[in-house]
């Protein structure tokens, strides 16, 4: 491997030794497992919010074999809040598939790794670089910032074209020996130094020879991408309560949006509350009244919501094996959707 593939590598591992983050909680070990775990939870999350999450987690599920073990719904109950759910759901598939398949050992093979679901190429490449020492290239966001900029790579990255183009360097740059402090070092970077906005270029161990920074276009790569208008959802949710000051709630379907957790029930905000009721759930209304809307957003829409909080008359039994009336107290418990737990907080509040 040339000098010019690894001239990133030899700016930026005696700068590591000074400036990278070392004392992160999974950094404590190498042990594969607690490095999976982390490198799940920082898909599009801060390290900041990650940390607290990580450390509840890992003190639940100290092993691949209790993680297998768990009931979904007390996984999901440990991410509540963090978002992009399917991230749990498949932590808890991957641990069940490797206590059958790799006797509760988190696998030590590239296409094993990568086998697992919620894992893709970038992932399994650094929890083998960081679990293993094994020279496998990484391409999360921060990284793809730092290379469009280093060689001034233009048009958005996840574009096919151009992300090929970032795999071929990010592999020639990853070298041989010290890999997981050249992982580290170059994630930090981006995430420190190379940031997104107003990048601080005047500390960058790389300055001389960022191509971006010489054309006096640091702050226009990586191109963005292409705006696009989301659309905007509605949603009636129902916030009903029987006359034990239980709360209905209903199981979302596992794939889709909030898959698999607890959430209100929901109808369009045109539908007649009291039929929807009295058909869908067998619950007949004694009073309702409205909450402030509330606002949500997803990567691809917006969503409006608009709480009725419902008192009911008297009750049948429920219809789908989906639904069930909880206590409050139960409610941290269970994996809620943020916007979910959010308006129940507020309910308890009114009642207070």
């Amino acid at each position: 491997m040339s000098g010019e593939e690894l001239k990133i590598a030899t700016k930026l591992l005696p700068w590591y030794k000074h400036h990278g983050r070392k004392d992160l909680p999974w950094q404590k070990s190498r042990d594969a497992y607690g490095v999976w775990v982390s490198e799940i939870m920082l898909q599009q999350t801060q390290v900041a919010t990650v940390i607290p999450y990580y450390q509840r987690f890992m003190a639940k599920f100290p092993t691949i074999e209790t993680l297998g073990q768990a009931q979904v719904d007390d996984v999901l109950s440990l991410w509540s809040g963090l978002g992009y759910y399917a991230r749990a759901r498949n932590l808890h598939k991957a641990a069940q598939i490797m206590v059958e398949k790799h006797n509760g050992y988190f696998p030590t093979d590239f296409d094993d790794v990568i086998a697992l679901p919620g894992i893709g190429r970038s992932t399994a490449g650094a929890i083998l670089a960081f679990s293993a020492d094994q020279q496998w290239p990484i391409l999360d966001g921060n990284v793809k910032r730092v290379l469009c900029r280093f060689y001034a790579i233009e048009g958005y990255p996840g574009r096919r074209e151009v992300e090929n183009r970032l795999w071929q360097i990010a592999e020639k740059n990853t070298p041989q020996k010290h890999v997981a402090d050249y992982t580290q070092a170059i994630m930090d970077l981006g995430a420190t130094v190379c940031v997104r906005k107003k990048p601080n270029c005047e500390v960058c161990p790389l300055k001389a020879d960022c191509q971006a920074r010489t054309l006096g276009i640091e702050q226009q790569l990586p191109t963005p991408k292409p705006k696009k208008l989301l659309p905007t959802r509605e949603i009636s949710m129902l916030l009903i309560l029987n006359s034990k000051n239980q709360i209905l709630l209903q199981r979302r379907p596992p794939a889709g949006i909030w898959g698999g957790l607890w959430s209100l029930p929901e109808c369009q905000p045109n539908d007649d509350i009291k039929d929807y009721c009295k058909n869908s759930l067998s619950i007949t209304v004694k009073s309702k009244n409205k909450l402030d809307l509330l606002k949500h957003s997803f990567s691809h829409y917006h969503l409006n919501i608009y709480p009725q909080v419902i008192q009911v008359a008297r009750v049948t039994t429920l219809k789908e094996d989906s639904l069930a009336w909880f206590e409050f107290e139960q409610i941290n418990q269970l994996g809620l959707p943020k916007p979910v737990k959010s308006l129940i907080n507020q309910l308890e509040n009114l009642n207070e």
